[in-house]
Order: C-alpha cells, then structure tokens, then sequence
C-alpha cells in the first residue's frame, strides 16, 4: 500500500501548497496593484531500472495572474495607474531591478520617488531624484516634474521618466515579497509607449468570491487525500490478518 500513502502523501502537500497561495492572494485582496498568485499541480513520476509505477503530486505556484485590476480615482497627483500591460520598474534592496503595477508614489526624504513599499521607482539612467521639498507632478508618459515652491512662476522642471517595462515575450517569476522578476537577473526593455493615469491607483486583480470557493476545494482536496491513507491502512490492517490466517 506505500505506492498508494506517498502518492496521497504528495497530494496532501500540494493542496497544502495550494491553500497557502489561496491564502496570499485572500490577504492582499485589498493592496494596490496586486497579482494573484497561479498554482498549478504536476505529475511526478519515480524512474529507474524497474518499472514506472509510482506517481506523485508536484504542485507549485507557477506565476502570476497578469490581468489587469479596476482602476479608482483618488486625486491625489502622485498616484499613477499603468494602462495596458507595462510594468512599473523599482529597484529592490538588493539592487536589482523588479517590477509591479504599484502606483501609490511619493518622495522620500533624500528626494528619491519610492512607491507605497518604500522602494525607489526607477528611471532611464537608475532611481530618480528630485530637490528635496519640490512640487513633484507626473505627466502622462510618465515624466516626473519638479518645481521650487519658492519660485512659483518658474516652470517645473524635468527629473526623468518613471521606466514603464514592457513584459511581451518575457518570463516573469512572482517572489515571495510579490515583487516580479526576470529569471536569471535579466530586465524588460522599457516602452515609450505606455501612458499612465494621474491620481489613480489600480487595484488587487484577485476575485475574493473566486477565491473562496478555491480554497474550499483546496481544503476539501487535502480532506480526500488523508481519507485514502486511512483506507490504504485499513486495506494494510486486513491483509496482515489474511497473512496471519494462512
């Protein structure tokens, strides 16, 4: 019966797997310019000389959901929602360059442009700056604009242009902080196309109605496995007595 308890076994971990994606995506339902989380489950087979008999569960999170989420106003000049599918690039604390739709903006006190996480949005030739306590505005290619509050008639001047990446044609990896990256520490091109709305934000892309109902079958899948390894050692018990008779 071994072939029948690991093959559940595996199972039992992939549903578990599964409810903690579930979970992510239930938790961040409510946060700025989320991705829901793709899981998806694999067969996974033992090979060597003899025959290939015993199949086991792989499952994982294989991505992230790309469609786009509903777009809210908020008035506020420094809130950006990307249209079609460009992603805002950041600079992770590592360095590297990561991507989301996060639009929530604002300047940090050495005058970096950082989202809602504290990470520096980044430009054309790195993360963008501006004098500290400037007037910041964001135009609709997302050129970043900065003026002197103490010299109002001065035009505002141009800082950079927020990098606004297209991901056509490229793999993208969800990490466990939900920023997006390229595998192998590459980066997207960016697209000088791409416009954006001012004093908006898009919102979660998960649907919470959806959700729940995946994870009650996620927890009813984990229910069915515990009950075949309660069968295959029942079938176990029966077959020692049979021995035991003979």
């Amino acid at each position: 019966m071994d072939r029948m308890i690991y093959t559940a076994l595996s199972g039992m971990d992939a549903a578990m797997t599964r409810q903690r994606a579930i979970a992510s995506n239930l938790a961040n339902a409510g946060t700025t310019g989320f991705r829901a989380e793709t899981f998806s489950t694999a067969s996974l087979h033992m090979r060597g000389e003899s025959f290939d008999v015993r199949g086991l569960a792989q499952g994982a999170v294989r991505g992230a959901d790309m469609t786009p989420g509903s777009i809210n106003q908020t008035g506020r000049n420094l809130d950006i929602a990307v249209n079609g599918e460009a992603l805002i690039a950041l600079q992770a604390p590592d360095g590297s360059e990561v991507y989301s739709r996060r639009g929530d903006l604002l300047p940090d006190a050495a005058g970096r442009l950082v989202n809602g996480e504290g990470l520096p949005v980044m430009g054309e030739a790195g993360p963008l700056v501006a004098p500290p306590g400037w007037n910041l505005s964001i135009a609709s290619d997302g050129g970043v604009y900065a003026a002197d509050p103490g010299a109002p008639d001065v035009p505002a001047d141009l800082v950079g242009r927020i990098k606004l990446a297209s991901p056509a044609g490229s793999p993208l990896l969800k990490g466990l902080d939900g920023l997006l990256r390229v595998p192998g520490g590459g980066i997207l091109p960016a697209d000088p196309e791409t416009q954006v709305v001012t004093g908006a934000l898009e919102q979660s892309n998960v649907d919470t109605a959806g959700t729940l109902v995946d994870m009650i079958d996620a927890q009813r899948s984990f229910e069915r496995r515990v009950k075949l390894i309660s069968t295959a050692d029942q079938l176990d018990q029966a077959s020692s007595r049979l021995m035991s008779l003979s």
